[in-house]
């Protein structure tokens, strides 16, 4: 088993080195979190019916899904990969969710993150740094759920961890605190 992790995290540490130099614009490796690791996160933000959770590399769209299905939560998914987006598009069509999920095709770094109440995301903690100002100006109360990668500099509320399929994986909660 510990074999499996170590082999595991490197092919992750390969996968990031790879795609983080492979585009520029890239800001993290296409791997998808745990639906455990999901519920967790979205357990610690303690997202309330209504609120607006945006997920910044959505991927197959899990955690917007999972907000609007168990929360009642509009979900706002932001991926790059015009192949992945179109398939978690069609993924949230055939769940009937249009009216609580929109998937933007897009770059996080040039999407307005004002509307969020929780911003979930799975980026390396360089990216985690580039999106830093725009993570910033979310309104007071606001939280930022990082699977796995700490924001440099911020200090979190909560840090969780679960286990799954022999792999820790680490939740960190900050919140938004009101500016001065």
């Amino acid at each position: 088993m510990r074999l499996l992790q170590i082999t595991s995290l490197a092919l992750l540490g390969a996968v990031a080195f790879a795609q983080q130099f492979k585009n520029p614009n890239n800001l993290g490796p296409d791997m998808p979190t745990p639906q455990p690791v999901v519920e967790m996160m979205l357990k610690a933000a303690k997202v309330k019916p209504g609120e607006v959770v945006y997920d910044l590399g959505c991927g197959d769209g899990r955690i917007v899904i999972t907000a609007a299905q168990e929360y009642d939560a509009k979900g706002v998914g932001i991926e790059m990969s015009r192949d992945i987006f179109d398939k978690t598009e069609a993924r949230v069509k055939s769940l009937g969710l249009q009216d609580k999920v929109q998937i933007i095709h897009g770059n996080a770094l040039h999407v307005d993150l004002s509307p969020a109440d929780v911003v979930t995301l799975y980026l390396l903690t360089s990216s985690n740094e580039r999106l830093k100002p725009s993570l910033a100006k979310l309104h007071p109360g606001a939280r930022v759920v990082s699977h796995d990668f700490q924001i440099r500099g911020w200090v979190p509320t909560s840090v969780q961890k679960v286990t799954v399929m022999g792999m820790v994986h680490t939740v960190y909660l900050y919140e938004i605190k009101p500016k001065g």
